[in-house]
């Protein structure tokens, strides 16, 4: 059965070139142009990835408003920014609400549909991997499966997006050494990453193991150079 993406964007010919484009790689694509049209159609069904504009209409931050609500109904569901709103605070505002990516526009059509073929596959691997395969690693009281993108501490699932996920992998590789920011960024697989937005990654990933461990303290900055994760 094919994959479900929504896609929401009130431009009209971007968001014709958007569903021909998917719909081309055998995807099912359903189209909004509004918050409000996009929230009618995801009571009726919530697709399997939702690519969405920020600005809609007059609603500046409509693609936020959006992205709490599919989170809030579907916590794993893979969500997309795509907008011409780039600069890093509305980037940092996106990944922190859950987003798997943040992409700018204009984009090429054949990056985006690898970009959605690549997530999905992310996600499907993370399902079978809940549902009983294991090719975790274990790092002191973390196990991370890099195949399906879980992490957990102390056996206690942990919830990060892609490219938190990313970050942390390239983090433990080699528990102890230090890993520089250049190497962290190039982890997030994104464009306009600076030394301000891997520190926000850091801290939200931090947040996330406290919420599970106080004590938690397993990620250490080196000042003026990057991360590494401490090994006790």
């Amino acid at each position: 059965m094919a994959k479900t993406i929504a896609i929401v964007e009130d431009d009209p010919d971007q968001r014709s070139n958007y569903v021909d484009a998917i719909t081309r790689k055998g995807y099912e694509v359903i189209a909004y142009s509004s918050r409000s049209e996009a929230l009618e159609g995801f009571d009726h069904g919530l697709p399997d990835l939702a690519i969405l504009d920020i600005i809609l209409g007059d609603e500046v931050d409509a693609g936020f408003e959006l992205c709490r609500d599919l989170l809030s109904r579907s916590p794993t569901m893979p969500v997309i920014f795509l907008t011409e709103r780039i600069a890093e605070i509305d980037k940092i505002s996106g990944l922190r609400l859950g987003a798997w990516d943040y992409l700018p526009k204009p984009i090429s059509l054949d990056y985006l549909s690898e970009k959605i073929s690549s997530l999905l596959r992310i996600n499907e691997a993370r399902i079978q991997s809940s549902a009983g395969s294991n090719t975790a690693k274990i790092v002191g009281d973390m196990s991370i499966d890099q195949e399906a993108l879980l992490v957990s501490w102390k056996e206690q699932p942990i919830n990060l997006s892609g490219t938190e996920f990313r970050m942390l992998a390239k983090l433990v590789r080699v528990p102890g050494h230090a890993v520089s920011y250049d190497t962290l960024m190039n982890a997030t697989m994104q464009s306009l990453v600076t030394n301000n937005t891997i520190n926000t990654h850091m801290r939200n990933i931090r947040k996330k193991f406290e919420t599970i461990d106080p004590d938690f303290n397993s990620i250490k900055s080196e000042y003026g150079f990057g991360y590494r994760w401490s090994v006790k």
